[in-house]
């Protein structure tokens, strides 16, 4: 069996349950021309505790298919999002 494979990625769907969508990000070089391109990938990945929010920075690996989509596990919170908007109670009046 080969190694598992690592990515940190951005959530930027966590409408479902127990699953994040993340997207990754790499630098591509044209062969012929030498331009640098940006690409990237989307992915599911398992969030069992559903920790992952949208904006935040996870860590996701590698694992056997969880389902139709799903091959990657969501490992680690790197960083939280400085965009979450904080629910606050209303005030009684």
């Amino acid at each position: 069996m080969g190694k598992q494979k690592e990515f940190s990625a951005v959530v930027v769907s966590d409408k479902m349950q127990k699953t994040v969508v993340v997207r990754t990000m790499h630098l591509s070089r044209h062969t012929k021309y030498g331009k640098t391109t940006k690409m990237h990938n989307k992915f599911k990945a398992h969030d069992e505790k559903g920790i992952a929010k949208v904006g935040d920075t996870v860590s996701v690996m590698e694992t056997r298919p969880l389902s139709k989509d799903k091959r990657f596990i969501v490992k680690a919170v790197l960083r939280k999002s400085e965009n979450t908007i904080a629910v606050l109670p209303e005030e009684k009046v």
